[in-house]
Protein backbone atom coordinates (compact mmCIF):
# COMPACT_ATOMS: atom_id res chain seq x y z
CA UNK A 1 0.00 0.00 0.00
CA UNK A 2 2.69 2.39 0.87
CA UNK A 3 0.59 5.74 0.71
CA UNK A 4 2.49 8.83 2.28
CA UNK A 5 4.86 6.63 3.02
CA UNK A 6 3.48 4.39 5.39
CA UNK A 7 2.87 0.43 5.50
CA UNK A 8 -0.61 -1.79 5.54
CA UNK A 9 -0.11 -1.83 9.87
CA UNK A 10 0.84 1.83 10.33
CA UNK A 11 -2.40 2.60 7.83
CA UNK A 12 -4.61 0.41 9.70
CA UNK A 13 -3.17 2.19 13.47
CA UNK A 14 -2.69 5.99 11.56
CA UNK A 15 -6.60 5.07 9.78
CA UNK A 16 -8.47 4.37 12.85
CA UNK A 17 -6.80 7.01 14.76
CA UNK A 18 -7.72 9.80 12.18
CA UNK A 19 -11.17 8.42 11.61
CA UNK A 20 -11.70 8.63 15.40
CA UNK A 21 -10.89 12.21 15.42
CA UNK A 22 -13.07 13.27 12.87
CA UNK A 23 -15.52 10.98 14.59
CA UNK A 24 -15.32 13.42 17.43
CA UNK A 25 -15.22 16.89 15.44
CA UNK A 26 -17.87 15.82 13.00
CA UNK A 27 -19.83 14.05 16.10
CA UNK A 28 -20.46 11.33 14.55
CA UNK A 29 -21.40 7.83 15.72
CA UNK A 30 -19.62 5.32 13.77
CA UNK A 31 -17.43 2.16 15.59
CA UNK A 32 -14.07 1.42 15.24
CA UNK A 33 -13.99 -0.36 12.03
CA UNK A 34 -16.21 2.28 10.50
CA UNK A 35 -13.72 4.74 11.85
CA UNK A 36 -10.44 2.70 10.32
CA UNK A 37 -12.12 2.56 6.88
CA UNK A 38 -12.84 6.23 6.80
CA UNK A 39 -9.61 6.79 7.54
CA UNK A 40 -7.51 5.15 4.96
CA UNK A 41 -10.24 6.01 2.76
CA UNK A 42 -9.95 9.35 3.32
CA UNK A 43 -6.44 9.68 3.38
CA UNK A 44 -6.84 7.68 -0.12
CA UNK A 45 -9.58 9.86 -1.42
CA UNK A 46 -8.41 13.61 -0.40
CA UNK A 47 -4.91 12.40 -1.49
CA UNK A 48 -6.38 12.01 -5.02
CA UNK A 49 -8.28 15.08 -4.78
CA UNK A 50 -5.24 16.90 -4.27
CA UNK A 51 -3.50 15.90 -6.94
CA UNK A 52 -5.96 15.81 -9.31
CA UNK A 53 -6.05 19.64 -8.30
CA UNK A 54 -2.36 19.88 -9.23
CA UNK A 55 -1.75 20.77 -5.36
CA UNK A 56 1.24 19.13 -3.57
CA UNK A 57 0.19 16.08 -0.81
CA UNK A 58 1.26 17.37 2.80
CA UNK A 59 4.45 15.20 2.73
CA UNK A 60 5.27 12.09 3.59
CA UNK A 61 5.26 10.23 6.91
CA UNK A 62 2.77 9.16 9.63
CA UNK A 63 1.92 12.48 10.60
CA UNK A 64 1.10 13.75 6.76
CA UNK A 65 -1.28 10.29 6.92
CA UNK A 66 -2.78 11.68 9.89
CA UNK A 67 -3.81 14.67 9.04
CA UNK A 68 -4.74 13.24 5.45
CA UNK A 69 -6.73 11.14 6.62
CA UNK A 70 -8.53 13.51 9.23
CA UNK A 71 -9.58 15.79 6.66
CA UNK A 72 -10.78 13.16 4.10
CA UNK A 73 -12.37 11.54 6.94
CA UNK A 74 -14.15 14.54 7.29
CA UNK A 75 -15.07 15.29 3.72
CA UNK A 76 -16.51 11.74 3.64
CA UNK A 77 -18.80 12.43 6.75
CA UNK A 78 -19.73 15.58 5.27
CA UNK A 79 -20.46 13.78 1.58
CA UNK A 80 -22.11 10.97 3.58
CA UNK A 81 -24.31 13.32 5.69
CA UNK A 82 -25.26 15.49 2.08
CA UNK A 83 -26.32 12.55 0.46
CA UNK A 84 -28.68 11.22 2.96
CA UNK A 85 -31.15 14.45 3.20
Amino acid sequence: MDVNGVGWIAAIIIGGLAGWLAEIVMKSNTGIFMNIIMGIVGAVVLNAILRALSIEPFGVGWFAYLITGFIGACLLIFVGRLVRR
